[in-house]
């Protein structure tokens, strides 16, 4: 049995020639070389494409947090100031009925919370607000100048003054929680014939401010 083994690899080894054993061998190696080269090549271009898609999705991730961080700024900063009037003098008042005040002249309106139109202030978010307010009239002696401020359809507090003659004025402020959506104007007084009288000095104001959300 040995002896037919051995015979038969010698067959073997005898049908190759010197020339194609040499070929072989020095073939092999190189063909296996070129592969790895390209295959490192590849695992080269593949790290490199990955880290690329690595940062195009961390730059998108924070480009997305930096417009979140934006907007949540943007609603935290609501701030306004108005007066009754622009310039010419103007006395609103008396009504049979307690009637909203529309600040006309808005100097500042930090977020378009509040609507010069309607008078009315909207709370984009909720939190405490900071608001204060003034009426002014001239005493005749037969009206006063009195305006509540009203969150939603609550009358808060009242701003009054009465002279029978010469300049009158009263300011009050407060501080309130709102939610998001609740509306705070300020209501000239009916009963006792109240009067808000406004000039290019001013006198008669609406402010308010977000203190801080919640």
């Amino acid at each position: 049995m040995k002896i037919s083994l051995s015979f038969m690899l010698f067959l073997l080894l005898g049908a190759v020639s010197p020339s194609e054993s040499t070929d072989y061998q020095k073939s092999f190696p190189q063909d296996i070389y070129a592969v790895l080269r390209e295959m490192t090549a590849s695992l080269v271009q593949l790290k490199a494409d990955m880290r690329f898609l690595q940062t195009q999705e961390q730059a998108a991730q924070q480009k997305t947090e930096v417009d979140k961080l934006k907007k949540q700024l943007q609603v935290r900063q609501v701030a306004f100031s108005a007066s009754l009037v622009v310039a010419d003098p103007k006395t609103t008042g008396p009504f049979p009925t307690d009637t909203t005040l529309i600040f006309k002249h808005v100097v500042t309106n930090i977020g378009n919370a509040y609507n010069s139109n309607t008078g009315m202030f909207t709370a984009p978010v909720r939190g405490v607000y900071h608001f204060e307010w003034s009426v002014a009239a001239k005493g005749d002696n037969s009206h006063g100048s009195g305006a509540w401020l009203v969150k939603n359809t609550q009358n808060v507090f009242m701003a009054y003054e009465y002279e029978a003659y010469g300049f009158m004025s009263s300011s009050k402020a407060v501080a309130l929680l709102l939610e998001v959506g609740d509306v705070v104007f300020v209501r000239l007084v009916a009963e006792g014939s109240n009067v808000a009288y406004d000039d290019k000095s001013h006198h008669t104001t609406f402010s308010g401010h977000l203190l801080f959300p919640m």
